[in-house]
């Protein structure tokens, strides 16, 4: 079956809020999964350098051969993430996406996932989307829409440049 926004959205994600107007403050707080997917209507145009933060001294640009590279044409959904709870527990999708997001306008990250959507022109105009899900079954929930959209397409989503293992 393909990973797309009906499939995710017969699996329970919700939001689908495109991330230039994200509320932050309407994504719950618990652990669970996310998606960025883009809209009915988007072109990938890549920008010669990511507006995402540095990591570990790292640029996070890829030149536009590897980005077109990584593309996956006919696929909706561009990266799919997880939120845990953290060792404190005071973690979850408010915060990962929150940190996500911020990565995209330049802050330096805890981890640099999904770094490859920040160097797409109109990055504020993709979608995320989000399902709660118990701590003990993000990895492999994780690992299993992974693995669907891998089935479909025969690769990872755009901007998972790692497998997750469940």
């Amino acid at each position: 079956m393909q990973l797309n926004k009906k499939a995710l959205k017969v699996d329970g994600f919700t939001g689908f809020r495109p991330i230039a107007t994200l509320e932050i403050n309407r994504i719950p707080q618990h652990q669970g999964i996310f998606a960025v997917l883009r809209p009915d209507v988007f072109e990938p145009r890549f920008l010669a350098k990511s507006t995402a933060g540095v990591f570990k001294k790292k640029n996070p640009s890829l030149s536009p051969a590897e980005l077109a590279a990584e593309w996956v044409e006919d696929a909706d959904v561009l990266f799919i993430g997880k939120a845990s709870p953290g060792s404190k527990g005071n973690r979850g999708l408010r915060r990962q996406i929150q940190e996500f997001v911020d990565f995209g306008k330049g802050k330096p990250p805890g981890h640099w996932d999904g770094r490859l959507i920040w160097q797409l022109a109109d990055a504020g105009n993709l979608l995320v989307a989000w399902k709660e899900l118990p701590a003990e079954e993000l990895n492999a929930a994780q690992a299993n829409y992974h693995e669907q959209f891998r089935q479909f397409h025969g690769r990872l989503p755009f901007a998972n440049l790692v497998q997750a293992r469940s």
